[in-house]
């Protein structure tokens, strides 16, 4: 028998949930969430319509409030806490990591922010303030502070007398953090030496100065990259003048990545990556509308374009069949470059110091390829309307389109990283339009020049 999938059993269990509460079987549901992970919780309310979130999260155990905020996306988190009371609010954040706990502060209004805050005790106030002083999208914004210290002149068996009568390690604990008596960072121990080391051996002794440091202002997507480069499963996090102020963890660079991937995907489309997908109809009509009203300002520009060439389109009919083709393969090629120059953008593997040399490759990709086609189409065109110049226009026409589209797709998401801008978020929209007026210019240009009377 096929093995069921982990996605088909959350499905079941889904359904199952559903049935019940349209039963009335609230106790019932009420122990099943009492037997799921936060993830998948958190997952049923974002599959939920906005009325049946609110029901469903006043069946789950405020115990697992706090881990499943931290598992939602931005927009249904806001639902939801906005259906809270500050004093809920401030107990679920009792029990909630510093970097997820800012993150959730993030969120909230002002008015709640200030109550929730107010209700902590004085240290956790100051950590989640000193949290949300870093940008959202950096290390700092990350991080946690809960991490273990070490002074390098204390004996291997005092460390492990202290660590057992501490009783419990943070979570994801791999190292310790060696620092001075100023908290400056000077390197790590592994858990593993720690515990094969010699009682009367010092810290100092089993001390690893290797290990790199990540700035507290260094991008969240920079941190990503550092972790998968040298499989990293925390790293510590320091200040300009080399203070330690906390760490990263292996699962806040896997969220990172995840939501990186969803950006770049979503923001092809011009959605927010953050979206509810189950949100007000009025609200995603006015997020979408934006986007489909750049589309047709750049559908437009080609629409004009076509417009100059009306004469010799109202001659030959044979020209406004063939007008689709040029673009339509200029805009595969052109998405092809810009998709493989983003990834390498965001992996690190393209920037100023190599740019020219895959502007090049591109560039030569482009017009091999628009040789190829061009000589293919020309011969099927020819052929099909016995018309040995109707094929060269269109042979032309193709090479000039596909090698500009070789070109805008690696000089436009450059362009717009330079000027600030998310290639992803408007690379497509910019390359389209590029690949339509040059293929409709080349095409109609030509074969205005050619055929014209």
């Amino acid at each position: 028998m096929p093995e069921t999938s982990e996605q088909e059993i959350s499905q079941q269990r889904f359904l199952e949930i559903n049935t019940a509460l349209q039963s009335g079987m609230f106790v019932y549901v009420r122990k099943m969430f009492q037997t799921m992970p936060a993830y998948d919780i958190a997952l049923l309310l974002e599959s939920s319509t906005p009325k049946s979130r609110n029901l469903l999260w006043q069946l789950i155990d405020p115990d697992l409030h706090g881990e499943i905020l931290e598992e939602l996306s931005e927009e249904v988190r806001k639902g939801i806490l906005k259906s809270m009371d500050p004093e809920k609010v401030a107990a679920v954040a009792e029990g909630m990591d510093i970097d997820d706990l800012a993150e959730v502060l993030r969120t909230l209004p002002d008015t709640v922010y200030q109550e929730v805050l107010s209700s902590m005790d004085i240290q956790d106030r100051a950590r989640v303030e000193q949290a949300l002083s870093y940008e959202e999208d950096t290390a700092g914004g990350i991080m946690n502070t809960d991490t273990i210290t070490l002074r390098p002149d204390v004996t291997v068996d005092v460390v492990l007398r202290y660590l057992r009568l501490r009783g419990e390690l943070p979570e994801a604990t791999d190292s310790f953090y060696v620092v001075n008596r100023d908290d400056k960072f000077i390197g790590s121990v592994s858990l593993a030496n720690l515990v094969t080391a010699r009682p009367e051996q010092t810290i100092a002794e089993i001390t690893d100065h290797n290990t790199v440091p990540v700035q507290v202002h260094m991008s969240d997507t920079e941190v990503a990259t550092l972790f998968e480069r040298y499989d990293w499963f925390s790293a510590p996090v320091i200040d300009e003048q080399g203070h330690l102020l906390g760490r990263i963890t292996i699962d806040d660079v896997i969220d990172i990545i995840r939501e990186d991937a969803e950006h770049s995907m979503l923001s092809m489309a011009g959605l927010d990556d953050e979206a509810d997908t189950f949100a007000p109809v009025f609200r995603s009509t006015r997020q979408r509308s934006v986007w489909l009203g750049v589309n047709l300002v750049t559908a437009l520009m080609a629409v004009a374009v076509s417009s100059m060439f009306e004469g010799i389109l109202a001659q030959m009919a044979i020209l406004a069949v063939l007008n689709t083709l040029v673009p339509s393969m200029g805009g595969v090629a052109g998405g092809q470059t810009l998709t493989l120059v983003i990834r390498g953008m965001a992996l690190g593997h393209i920037g100023e110091s190599n740019a020219r040399s895959i502007f090049t490759k591109e560039l030569a990709i482009g017009f091999l390829n628009g040789m190829i086609w061009a000589i293919f189409v020309a011969g099927i065109v020819a052929i099909w309307k016995q018309d040995l110049l109707l094929g060269g226009i269109i042979a032309f026409a193709m090479l000039m389109n596909l090698t500009a589209a070789g070109i805008a797709g690696v000089s436009v998401p450059l362009l717009l990283k330079r000027m600030n801008i998310d290639p992803a978020l408007a690379g497509s929209v910019i390359l389209t339009t590029v690949t339509d007026v040059v293929g409709i210019f080349a095409f109609l240009g030509t074969a205005t020049l050619l055929l014209g009377q």
